[in-house]
């Protein structure tokens, strides 16, 4: 086990039911939860690792995957459908030139769709780190990522 796992995994030794603590805390440190961090978890808890990736992939929270320095998340729920984000979601890909669950070969950025961000009254909406952007169209998609592409969204 790596001296960083061990670390973040130390205060969790004896205690049942810790889990999901233990991947929050683990993807916290590393960014996203790789293999090698599932394996070492199940030997810790003693637990199969099928388990882990049953609950990793049930809780959309948890990445097996590294994600960009920007985070692209675009809503899919129904305020947002109805006022096109089919159109801001197709612009985004188009721009970023990644599509959906997809992170930019430079990592600048990871693309994601969630089924409602809980903004309906700015549909359709997208949020880029933790930055809110409503009422979107093509035309705001393209301005917003011809000012941050390559800059960063911090």
């Amino acid at each position: 086990m790596t001296q960083e796992l061990a670390e973040i995994l130390a205060p969790y030794k004896g205690r049942r039911g810790s889990l999901i603590p233990i991947l929050q805390a683990v993807q916290a440190k590393l960014g996203y939860l790789p293999e090698e961090a599932v394996v070492q978890i199940a030997r810790f808890l003693g637990t199969p690792e099928s388990e882990i990736y049953g609950v990793l992939t049930f809780y959309a929270q948890f990445r097996t995957s590294p994600v960009g320095r920007n985070l692209v998340t675009v809503c899919r729920g129904t305020a947002c459908h109805v006022q096109g984000g089919a159109r801001i979601l197709a612009e985004v890909e188009r721009r970023l030139g990644i599509k959906e669950a997809e992170t930019s070969p430079d990592m600048e950025y990871s693309l994601e769709t969630v089924a409602c961000l809980g903004c309906c009254a700015l549909a359709p909406t997208m949020v880029i780190n933790t930055e809110v952007h409503g009422q979107m169209t093509t035309k705001k998609v393209a301005e917003l990522f011809s000012k941050t592409k390559g800059e960063g969204q911090g």
